[in-house]
């Protein structure tokens, strides 16, 4: 029981069978216009996978999350299927912070339908 109460506090989850921190999750005004641009869908899968991916160890590399290459935009990449979602991680106040939301074809992103380099 009091060990609940600790993890609450501390936003502690348990991951096989080690208990790790929960970092909390927030999205730019940007980023919630590239959510909206997509189907209801694809939104809430996108947002089921992010909460499941990042919620515990954001800069752990996997084979659907990998650190960038330097840009001005964001360290991290998250791929879900045709979906990336890019995002930056601060690792003393536990937050990931949700930069954009687009699709890779090849090697260009698309935000909202539109090219951009990253």
């Amino acid at each position: 029981m009091l060990l609940c109460i600790i993890a609450r506090q501390l936003k502690i989850g348990k991951i096989g069978g080690t208990y790790t921190l929960m970092y909390e999750i927030e999205y730019t005004p940007q980023a919630i216009e590239d959510l909206q641009f997509f189907r209801k869908n694809d939104q809430k899968q996108i947002l089921d996978n992010i909460e499941i991916q990042l919620q515990y160890e954001p800069t752990v590399e996997t084979r659907n999350r990998k650190q960038m290459r330097p840009n001005d935009l964001a360290a991290w990449e998250l791929r879900i299927g045709k979906f990336r979602i890019l995002y930056n991680v601060d690792e003393v106040v536990l937050i990931v912070e949700v930069q954009r939301i687009g699709e890779k074809q090849g090697n260009a992103f698309l935000f909202r339908g539109q090219q951009e380099d990253v």
